[in-house]
């Protein structure tokens, strides 16, 4: 279970701001953390629709659905996260994501 009292917190600052990019990310990593895949996945979809290029959305999407073992998604996801990542130059979450998707496709 996700930390009741963080995502109360989360839940708070996105009243106040439903476009707080940060606290929707945080609020995706709080349900995924706490295994609650389809919450944590609504969250990163509406982080995304509202800031494409919120790069480690992508790869935290990626990850909540690889854990679920739903492993098609998560390559898809990560599709598009090494397109954002090209787009916004930033090689660390490129790398990252290159990697996992090579894991991705060879069965890891």
């Amino acid at each position: 279970m996700a930390d009741e009292s963080r995502v109360a917190s989360l839940k708070e600052i996105l009243g106040q701001d439903p476009n707080d990019a940060f606290a929707r990310y945080a609020l995706g990593l709080e349900y995924s953390g706490g295994g609650e895949t389809e919450e944590a996945l609504r969250h990163f979809k509406l982080l995304l629709e509202a800031h494409p290029d919120y790069t480690n959305g992508y790869f935290m999407a990626a990850q909540t659905l690889a854990r679920a073992e739903r492993n098609d998604e998560a390559r898809d996801m990560l599709l598009h996260g090494i397109e954002c990542a090209r787009r916004m130059r930033n090689q660390h979450a490129l790398s990252e994501m290159e990697g996992m998707l090579d894991e991705l496709e060879r069965g890891y």
